[in-house]
C-alpha cells in the first residue's frame, strides 16, 4: 500500500507537466514499402503561420500521380498496410481535394512521380494541424499506387497501398 501512495503523487506530476509541454512544431514520418512494393521516402510536417507545411520526398513509384493520404491510425503493421484504417477524418466531412474547403484533414490530394519513379512535393495545407482534433501526430500516411481523383466517397478510388509510415513529433530545428 505505501508504494502505490507513492505512485499517485507521481502520476499526477507528470500529468501535470504533460499538460504544460509545449506544442509539436514538427513531426515526421518515414515511409516503408508495404508488402511487394519498393516505395520509401520521408514526410515533414511544420507548424507554420497559416497551416502546415508538408514536405515530402519519395522514391521506388511508377512514374505518374499517386494518392497520399494521412490515415486515422499509426498502424502499419499488416502487411498490405490496411491496418492504418480510412482516411482521417475528424470533421465527417466528404472525400475531396486539399484545396476544398469541406474535406478530410487527411485528404493531401496526389504525388506525382517522375520518369524515375521520384516524387518531391511542398506546400502549406490548411487543414492538417500538429495539434488539436486535426492533429496529424501518432496517425498514418499513406501513399497509393493509382491517382486519387479527389471525389470518389470514402477513399478517391486510389488502390492499393505501396507505403506506409507513422507521423510522430520530432526535434525543431
Amino acid at each position: 500500500m505505501r508504494s502505490s501512495a507513492l505512485l499517485l503523487p507521481a502520476a499526477a506530476a507528470l500529468a501535470a507537466a504533460a499538460a504544460f509541454a509545449a506544442p509539436a512544431t514538427k513531426a515526421v514520418a518515414v515511409l516503408q514499402p508495404t508488402q511487394g512494393n519498393k516505395v520509401e521516402g520521408k514526410v515533414t510536417f511544420t507548424a507554420a503561420e497559416k497551416g502546415l507545411k508538408i514536405n515530402v520526398h519519395v522514391t521506388g513509384l511508377t512514374p505518374g500521380k499517386h494518392g497520399f493520404h494521412i490515415h486515422e491510425f499509426g498502424d502499419c503493421s499488416a502487411p498490405d498496410g490496411a491496418s492504418a484504417g480510412g482516411h482521417f477524418n475528424p470533421t465527417g466531412d466528404p472525400h475531396a481535394a486539399p484545396t476544398d474547403e469541406k474535406r478530410h484533414a487527411g485528404d493531401l490530394g496526389n504525388l506525382e512521380a517522375n520518369k524515375d519513379g521520384v516524387a518531391d512535393l511542398e506546400y502549406v495545407d490548411h487543414k492538417a494541424a500538429l495539434d488539436g482534433a486535426s492533429s496529424v501526430l501518432g496517425h498514418g500516411v499513406i501513399v497509393h499506387a493509382n491517382p486519387d481523383d479527389l471525389k470518389t466517397q470514402p477513399t478517391g478510388n486510389a488502390g492499393g497501398r505501396v507505403a506506409c509510415g507513422v507521423v510522430g513529433a520530432a526535434k525543431a530545428d
